[in-house]
């Protein structure tokens, strides 16, 4: 983009009914992933005991009135989860019973156990998801447009494109056949509440910038920023999930069947595997490491161009760097040590929470070099 000193109000006006539409539009699709979570399920549950592996295991056993084959996913020593399949022989009244280890849940949003409205209701979710990215992308580009530069030059900018990195990331595992319409919520009430946070407290008007920001690294650097928070956060919903579906688990491996994640809490029941969960996070965190070291790399090449040295220990390029070092020890310690499962979680959930930190806490609370960009 060319740099101009004028400002198009009317191309920044527009941005701004294209993010509040874009607001309205994932609201509702919220609420229609909101629906297929809560009336998605197979059926009733029923609570039985079985031996497997010289353990014995309680376990919960989902039951259809007229189905003849009935898949459980069940508990398994270290965290895993293993799948019984009942099937009913026609005619003969026998069952054969089969396992698959670390198989998905059958049932689930978007799966095909959910119910036929609740199924509609998933797909609708799912239009008005792209329907509100398309807009979304209208507001994002807009707003460029209307300073003629890259529109990540400050944190209401900033929130914006992340904020559509992360609907991005979630239309794409959709487009990849990945059966991942369960992040649907999360995502969609995420991106609500960054755009929330964007429009009432981090609102700036569009203008230009100061002079060291007029570099093509302001496309380069902040651009890998934005797809690596977006992929981040998608890996963090998979890392809290899985917490919550492993201690279910637990909870019912070990026949507690009350409270908040006892049987009655049917939502974690219509979840992946705890499995599937913890593969999903952890190969999304490997997948987007590389491109996080690439991003502090070329903010340490910009900052030799703006400020003359490559490093200086700033605030932000030092959160940058606690970052990667907690992403680096959460992959190592999967790599090596062999953690999976609750501890390399709760790792992951450090990890993340420091890129929280470094973009909301040391931008707002900290002074230093990069402030200069405002909120």
């Amino acid at each position: 983009m060319h740099l101009a000193s004028a400002v198009d109000p009317q191309l920044a006006d527009l941005s701004n009914k294209l993010i509040y539409s874009a607001m309205a539009v994932y609201l509702i699709a919220m609420f229609c992933y909101m629906f297929e979570w809560t009336f998605g399920s197979k059926g009733a549950v029923a609570v039985r005991s079985i031996e497997q592996a010289g353990l014995a295991e309680t376990v919960a056993a989902a039951e259809t009135r007229a189905a003849k084959k009935v898949t459980v996913t069940v508990a398994s020593a270290g965290g895993g989860t293993t799948t019984l399949t009942r099937t009913a022989l026609a005619g003969e009244g026998a069952t054969v019973v089969t396992s698959g280890r670390g198989a998905d849940e059958e049932d689930g949003p978007g799966a095909a156990g959910s119910s036929e409205k609740a199924d509609l209701s998933g797909r609708i979710a799912v239009s008005l998801t792209v329907l509100g990215a398309m807009l979304h992308a209208g507001g994002v580009l807009t707003r460029g447009l209307s300073v003629s530069r890259w529109p990540w030059g400050n944190m209401y900018e900033f929130s914006c494109a992340f904020a559509l990195s992360m609907t991005v990331a979630y239309i794409g595992l959709l487009a990849a056949k990945k059966k991942a319409r369960w992040l649907g919520l999360p995502v969609t009430l995420a991106v609500l509440l960054t755009l929330g946070v964007a429009v009432s407290v981090l609102y700036t008007e569009s203008e230009q910038l100061v002079p060291a920001l007029h570099s093509y690294w302001l496309a380069i650097h902040v651009s890998t920023a934005i797809v690596c928070g977006g992929a981040m956060y998608a890996a963090f919903i998979g890392t809290l999930l899985y917490l919550g579906k492993d201690t279910f688990d637990r909870r019912i491996a070990a026949g507690l069947t009350t409270g908040p994640l006892g049987t009655s809490a049917s939502i974690w029941r219509r979840l992946p595997a705890a499995s599937t969960l913890d593969k999903f996070s952890y190969r999304i965190n490997a997948m987007v490491f590389p491109l996080w070291t690439f991003t502090i790399i070329a903010g340490a090449i910009w900052a030799e161009a703006a400020w003359g040295k490559y490093w200086e220990w700033d605030p932000k390029e030092t959160w940058s760097f606690i970052t990667w070092v907690a992403y680096a020890c959460y992959l190592h310690a999967r790599a090596t040590a062999g953690w999976k499962g609750r501890k390399a979680a709760y790792l992951a959930v450090l990890a993340f929470a420091c890129y929280l930190f470094n973009y909301y806490g040391v931008n707002i609370f900290v002074t230093g070099k990069h402030s200069y960009a405002g909120i």
